[in-house]
């Protein structure tokens, strides 16, 4: 998996959590993570998808 794909999916596990707690704490700041959750997964899959094939 490319480096750039990981960083991204870590990015979006992290946004995730931060969403989580913003609701249960009852901001409504958990928008805004939800929304980075939302395009850091979708980086996270691009750069997946644009990644080096390695065969063997």
């Amino acid at each position: 998996m490319p480096r750039l794909a990981l960083y991204a999916l870590a990015v979006c596990v992290l946004a995730v959590a931060a969403a989580v707690i913003s609701f249960v704490q009852g901001t409504w700041l958990g928008i805004v993570w939800v929304l980075l959750a939302g395009v850091s997964s979708n980086m996270a899959w691009y750069y997946y998808k644009r990644g080096p094939r390695v065969t063997r």
